[in-house]
């Protein structure tokens, strides 16, 4: 006889189906990203910049960068000057230097502004200017008012290092000691320089 052939055995258990499960995350897993986070904003707060492309390491700040950058001739008279320009005189000479065609002449490059010897441009400054002048083979004919009243001897000593260093020019810084000399040899002058004036005064 032919043995009988093998049930198979039925399943005494159910298998269990495979069921998707949330598992809460660990707290801990939280307080280390915010840590993270909050270590990663005071990085870049202290040393981004504020996002400013002029800011580069180690300088956290432009006011940072700014004040390393090595100063020309003149010192701290020509930011001190820079700032009596924006004030009184950038709204004839403009921000660049260039002034404004037949009226008011260019700073920039000017030879009444680069002159060896700095008497003329003190005298304009105390005193204004008006009239016909010419100033790098153009003319231009308006009248400057008088500074000597509004500002002190220092004052215009910055004012003028500071534009005899801007926009490319090149010439030394002027002293205090010299605006007050020639204002107090200039002290009865009450009217305003004119160019045929100013000629005879030496230049260099």
């Amino acid at each position: 006889m032919s043995p009988e052939p093998k049930k198979p055995l039925s399943r005494t258990v159910e298998e269990a189906e495979p069921k998707a499960e949330r598992s809460p995350a660990p707290v801990a897993l939280f307080v280390l990203l915010a840590v993270l986070l909050y270590c990663a904003m005071i990085y870049l707060n202290n040393h981004a910049g504020g996002f400013n492309p002029k800011v580069y390491p180690p300088f956290a700040s432009f006011k940072e960068v700014d004040d390393a950058q090595p100063v020309s001739a003149g010192g701290d008279a020509i930011k001190k000057g820079e700032k009596v320009f924006n004030l009184s005189c950038s709204p004839c000479h403009q921000a660049n230097g260039l002034g404004v065609a037949g009226q008011f002449p260019p700073l920039a490059g000017s030879e009444w502004v680069l002159a060896p010897k700095t008497d003329r441009i003190i005298r304009i400054v105390l005193n204004g200017f008006q009239g016909p002048v010419e100033v790098k083979g153009a003319q231009f004919n308006n009248v400057m008012v008088p500074w000597r009243d509004s500002l002190k001897d220092e004052d215009i000593a910055n004012v003028i290092t500071y534009v005899r260093q801007a926009w490319g020019n090149k010439a030394g810084p002027v002293k205090p000691e010299e605006v007050k000399a020639i204002r107090e040899a200039t002290a009865q002058k009450g009217d305003a320089y004119t160019s045929p004036e100013l000629q005879p005064i030496p230049d260099r």
